[in-house]
C-alpha cells in the first residue's frame, strides 16, 4: 500500500514539472513590450532629433528663424567655431543665441504674416469677477 502512495506522489510531481512553462515563454511578453516601446517612442524621437540637427546645421546668414523661446529673428552673423548665431529681432537690436536653440526656419512672408496677425488681434479687456449692475 505504501508503494502505491509513493507512486501517486511521484506521478503528481512529474505532472507539475511538465506543466511549468519554459523560461523563454515567460520572457516573451517583456520582449514584446520592449519592441513596442522602441517603435512607438524611441525610434520616432531619434528621427526627430536627426531632422532637427540637420536643420540647425543648415542655417545660414539671411535665414529667418524662430527660437525655442518664441523669438522671431533674421540671422545676420554665424560664428561657426562657437556655435552662436546673431539674430536681428528689430531695427538696431541684435541678440546672440546658441545654434541649437533654433526651433524652426521660416521664410520672410511667414514672419510678416505672424506679426500682422498679432497686430490685428484686439487686446483682451479684463473680466470683472463681480456681478454686473443692472440699471
Amino acid at each position: 500500500m505504501l508503494d502505491l502512495i509513493n507512486i501517486a506522489f511521484a506521478q503528481e510531481v512529474t505532472d507539475i514539472a511538465a506543466k511549468q512553462p519554459s523560461p523563454w515563454t515567460s520572457m516573451l511578453p517583456l520582449v514584446l513590450i520592449m519592441v513596442v516601446f522602441y517603435f512607438l517612442l524611441i525610434r520616432p524621437q531619434q528621427k526627430k532629433m536627426r531632422e532637427h540637427q540637420l536643420m540647425v546645421q543648415g542655417v545660414a546668414k539671411g535665414n529667418e528663424v524662430v527660437t525655442n523661446g518664441g523669438i522671431f529673428g533674421e540671422i545676420v552673423k554665424v560664428e561657426e567655431d562657437a556655435g552662436i548665431l546673431h539674430l536681428k529681432i528689430a531695427d538696431d537690436v541684435q541678440i546672440r543665441v546658441r545654434r541649437e536653440m533654433v526651433s524652426e526656419v521660416l521664410n520672410a512672408s511667414a514672419i510678416k504674416v505672424a506679426s500682422k496677425e498679432v497686430a490685428k488681434s484686439p487686446a483682451k479687456k479684463p473680466e470683472h469677477k463681480g456681478k454686473a449692475k443692472k440699471g
